[in-house]
């Protein structure tokens, strides 16, 4: 793997799965009695979280305690950055720390790229999600979950729904399971489609019932009316009758097709709480997916190894050690 990771766009095929694959066998840590590795013993994992988050946040200090990292959990609020102090003040102060992997989550598109390449500090950087821009290691979950349900994802058709125009989310899956091979649609008013789209590696459709049938996958995505400062569309009612997907829109999936979310949901408004509850639904196991691949990528960054650990019992390789 490369030292940081920026976007869904740095990875390439055979980077992608390599995480994937190591996210498996970090997923079987999960289900043992004793959730705990020494694989990142001694080293220290910093959350730089600018924004408000819970799964993210809590997620990413999941991953890195259960790898047995040194975890530093750091919020602007209460902290010298609400006194003015500058990003590059804090990076500072967290290289003087001897952070190796600092994970941050800005307001700012293109602050993580910002750190890793000012050469303000020497550990990696993981973009825990930028602005508007990128939130690659959701993409990386979202596909990992699909990889469980769906098997290969060459050729199947995933359907990204809803308020794409500020969703980091749907940029990363869009770059990502295009990597992965997947065809992927989004379905939004024109008002919540970005500038640009076209040159995605994506379909759009303004039509959501004719968009189901077809698809493998369906995501919906939250309206994120904090970063709206108009009127995107005529009524929250409106929206949810044209985008929201309830049970008689589920009916139009197959039989195999599943729902994802990559929260926080509003239920009633994108997603109705039965379509949201529902079997088809994979939106709690999504939270679940997040730890085991947040790990892989702490691991693949800090071990130096490269290469996805072994968890065989007959094993000795230095990958089954790390993770025995």
């Amino acid at each position: 793997m490369k030292r940081h990771l920026l976007s869904a766009a740095d990875l390439d095929r055979d980077e992608a799965l390599l995480i994937l694959d190591t996210a498996g066998e970090m997923r079987s840590l999960a289900d043992r009695p004793i959730k705990k590795s020494p694989a990142l013993r001694g080293r220290t994992v910093v959350n730089l979280f600018f924004e408000d988050s819970t799964r993210t946040r809590i997620s990413f200090e999941a991953a890195g305690k259960r790898l047995s990292a040194d975890v530093i959990n750091f919020s602007a609020k209460g902290s010298s950055l609400s006194k003015g102090e500058s990003l590059k003040d804090t990076a500072l102060t967290l290289e003087a720390m001897g952070a190796d992997a600092v994970v941050i989550r800005h307001s700012a598109s293109g602050a993580p790229h910002r750190l890793a390449n000012s050469g303000w500090v020497r550990s990696s950087v993981v973009n825990a999600g930028d602005g508007t821009h990128e939130h690659p290691t959701q993409a990386l979950l979202d596909a990992f979950t699909m990889r469980r349900h769906l098997g290969d994802l060459d050729g199947r058709r995933i359907a990204i729904v809803g308020d794409v125009l500020h969703s980091r989310v749907a940029r990363s899956n869009a770059l990502l399971l295009a990597t992965l091979g997947a065809e992927v649609t989004l379905v939004a008013p024109p008002t919540l489609l970005p500038v640009g789209v076209e040159t995605w590696p994506v379909t759009t459709s303004y039509d959501l019932d004719a968009t189901l049938p077809k698809s493998d996958a369906v995501m919906m995505l939250r309206v994120q009316r904090e970063r709206m400062n108009a009127a995107f569309f005529p009524s929250a009612r409106e929206y949810s009758r044209r985008y929201g997907l309830d049970a008689r829109r589920m009916g139009l999936l197959d039989a195999h097709a599943i729902v994802m979310h990559p929260g926080p949901m509003i239920r009633g408004m994108e997603i109705s709480a039965d379509v949201a509850d529902s079997e088809r639904s994979v939106i709690v196991e999504q939270v679940t997916n997040g730890v085991a691949v947040r790990m892989a990528v702490l691991y693949l960054l800090l071990s130096g190894s490269g290469e996805a650990p072994e968890t065989s019992e007959n094993n000795t390789t230095a990958g089954t050690e790390a993770l025995a």
